[in-house]
């Protein structure tokens, strides 16, 4: 198991202030456990890399989350953007390393989805 860093976490035991608590899981589904942002990494893991990619899954993820979403996950360094067109501008989305760092969590809920959800299929899922 990794050492956590104290320079970036606080002192072991501490809560930063922008935190409810401590607990890793607890901090984790404050910025992934929500009802879209797992589905917008599991694309990014998938080779999308446009808006307009994204807002053509199957889950139909309104245009405003969606940019609230990307945005959110580039604040906290899971996914960068780069401008690939400057008129307009228009960005492609990548995972940082952080961000790659997802990639058995997402394998590990999509396996479990196959073995315990009734209709889920392989080609839905990175």
């Amino acid at each position: 198991m990794p050492r956590r860093s104290v320079t970036a976490r606080g002192p072991r035991g501490t809560v930063p202030p922008e935190r409810r608590s401590v607990c890793p899981i607890a901090n984790t589904l404050d910025i992934l456990g929500d009802r879209w942002t797992l589905l917008v990494i599991r694309d990014l893991l998938k080779g999308k890399r446009r808006y307009v990619e994204f807002s053509a899954s199957p889950e139909r993820i309104a245009t405003n989350l969606l940019s609230e979403r990307l945005k959110r996950l580039e604040q906290q360094g899971i996914v960068e953007s780069r401008l690939y067109s400057t008129h307009p501008p228009r960005s492609e989305y990548h995972l940082t390393p952080k961000g790659e760092d997802l990639r058995p969590v997402v394998s590990s809920l999509r396996r479990w989805g196959l073995r315990h959800i009734l209709g889920t299929r392989v080609d839905a899922s990175p």
